[in-house]
């Protein structure tokens, strides 16, 4: 059982790094209290919606993909822009390579340097774009690669929901560990007492005595173990949910094995295909790689757009100036690419695929997830009811090996050996209940639901 729930927390702790983004740390926030704070399930979740570093980091991304949809946009509307300007100006003609001298008869003589002279000019210049099907496919592909940035924010905080609601169940059951251990520690020392006192009495032999030491020593061993296990899986969460540095906290038990009700296969599918966001943003991403091999075609296509400006030009702007304008119109189209387009399209063909090969991927994964996590429900549910019974079975031998110890028919190995299979019974039955709480997690996170159902999942 131990290392069934060793690979479980193994897988989890892999699949919370997710496209690059670690949902295992966070970004601290609060202020560091002397005395531990109590934190409750749900509690814990709203932190780590807060301030998990995967999750923040998905939003950041998003505006990054925004910016892309502004620059898209940017394409299909006008340019304008605004220009005032003063030019002081002298010229030397022969520089300019006019060099001609009148003959002395003409009179006059034209200058080689004209003196300085100044004028003002202010104007503001256009661009419209009147049709370019490539910007404007491009922009539809922008739209829906924001769509599904959006998207894939959900997916964030559905994965950072499981990452905290696992992180806290783990707690529980490592505070489950020590109570079970401590009192096998009172039981241990009951037994290890009643032996020294009865072979002080001469009614038992040193065997007895020193098997009874030897499980003692054990379980306060084990003790030590999970304290420390407990202590870790503590500071994990603190980590997960973004608490001051430092600060400690208690945990709410959640309710243990609370059943939730049967899901039929069929129903949990289309459930999960219509609420789980990183499908929706792969179908989005489909889509928009779809329209940028339209515009990579559209590349072939001719566009229109009309550019001009209009002024005010003179010596003053203010009483000797005149206005001024240009307006040209124009259509342009490609003739000779030497391959280019040709090039954009495959490109961006290869990446469509890519797209679409993701998507069926992970409609793949999807059914996997959500038929192992409802195959993981109903066994461990029957793991639970059996480890339950286990436990009372165990706990009914140990007692009875206890008056066959006092009344002098058996000696300590019986009830050392009693004593480990309660042991054995309450660690699987912690095991057991722990895995059926991970379980109920994994269906949600399957069925695209935790940010919204799981909290419900532990209370009465």
């Amino acid at each position: 059982m131990k290392f069934q729930i060793f690979l479980a927390l193994s897988f989890l702790a892999a699949s919370f790094t997710v496209h690059g983004q670690n949902f295992q740390g966070s970004v601290a926030s609060g202020t560091l209290t002397s005395t531990p704070i109590p934190l409750s399930f749900a509690e814990a979740i709203d932190r780590g919606l807060k301030t998990n570093l995967g999750l923040l980091t998905s939003q950041q991304s998003s505006e990054e993909v925004r910016a892309q949809r502004l620059r898209a946009l940017s394409a299909l509307l006008p340019q304008v822009t605004g220009q005032v300007s003063m030019t002081e100006q002298q010229l030397n003609l022969q520089a300019l390579g006019f060099n001609v001298s009148l003959p002395p008869s003409a009179g006059f003589q034209i200058p080689k340097i004209i003196p300085p002279y100044s004028y003002q000019f202010a104007q503001a210049t256009a661009s419209i774009p009147i049709f370019d099907y490539r910007n404007i496919s491009n922009f539809r592909a922008s739209r829906e690669s924001q769509k599904a940035a959006q998207l894939s924010i959900s997916n964030a905080r559905d994965l950072v929901v499981q990452a905290v609601g696992n992180a806290y169940l783990q707690i529980i059951a490592d505070a489950a560990r020590i109570v079970s251990t401590q009192a096998q520690i009172d039981a241990d020392q009951a037994v290890y007492t009643n032996a020294s006192r009865r072979h002080d009495a001469g009614t038992a032999i040193g065997i007895d005595v020193l098997r009874s030491q030897v499980e003692l020593k054990q379980r306060q061993q084990q003790l030590v173990v999970v304290n420390n296990q407990f202590d870790k899986d503590k500071l994990g969460l603190a980590r997960l949910i973004g608490l001051p540095i430092g600060q400690d906290f208690t945990v709410t038990d959640p309710s243990p094995a609370l059943p939730i009700a049967a899901v039929a296969v069929k129903d949990a599918l289309n459930e999960a295909y219509t609420n789980r966001p990183d499908f929706k943003a792969a179908s989005a991403r489909v889509l928009a790689a779809q329209l940028t091999v339209r515009a990579a075609k559209a590349e072939r296509y001719p566009s229109a757009a009309v550019t001009g400006y209009y002024g005010d030009e003179g010596i003053r702007l203010a009483n000797n100036s005149h206005g001024v304008f240009n307006v040209t119109g124009a259509i342009s189209f490609n003739i000779f690419d030497g391959g280019r387009i040709k090039s954009d399209i495959m490109e961006n063909s290869a990446e469509l695929t890519n797209r679409r090969n993701e998507l069926e991927n992970l409609r793949g994964q999807i059914d996997y997830e959500v038929r192992s996590a409802l195959l993981d429900l109903n066994a461990d549910a029957v793991q639970v009811d059996v480890a339950k019974s286990n436990v009372q079975l165990a706990a009914e031998s140990l007692r009875q090996s206890r008056d066959r110890f006092t009344a002098g028919v058996t000696n300590t190995v019986e009830i050392v050996q009693a004593q480990q299979a309660v042991a054995v019974a309450d660690e699987n039955l912690i095991g057991a209940q722990f895995q059926y709480n991970v379980a109920k997690v994994s269906l949600a996170r399957a069925m695209g639901v935790a940010d919204q159902t799981v909290r419900t999942y532990f209370t009465k």
